[in-house]
């Protein structure tokens, strides 16, 4: 029988926990949406920020803490006055990224449908 991990033996692992991430990332508000700005090339807090109205720094830290920490970001610090600062997928990140895909592809097609019942 597999015994269960403890939460300290997962996080000194370097394997990510797939149905966590799962969990992190689609059982919120701005992961999807963050993730999405990153993939498509933006890539400063700043920039982020202004894409999605409603999104504080301090909750888009929060977001960009968690991502870090599952190993789907990583951060990037580039030693200028001031600071530079860039979010970027990691390898795990970028693997992950076909589900999200997916979901929009599901979104896509769902509204094409809603507009073909409606007649617009």
């Amino acid at each position: 029988m597999k015994e269960m991990r403890s939460s300290q033996e997962k996080q000194s692992s370097s394997i990510p926990d797939v149905a966590e991430v799962v969990e992190a990332v689609f059982g919120c508000k701005w992961s999807l949406r963050i993730l999405g700005l990153i993939r498509a090339g933006v890539c400063r807090p700043g920039a982020i920020e202004r894409e999605l109205e409603g999104l504080t720094p301090k909750v888009q830290n929060y977001y960009f803490r968690r991502m870090v920490s599952l190993g789907i970001l990583e951060r990037i610090v580039y030693p200028a006055v001031p600071p530079h600062v860039e979010y970027q997928l990691t390898v795990f990140g970028q693997r992950f990224m076909p589900i999200l895909d997916e979901i929009e592809a599901l979104q896509r097609e769902l509204e094409a449908q809603s507009e073909s019942q409606t007649g617009t």
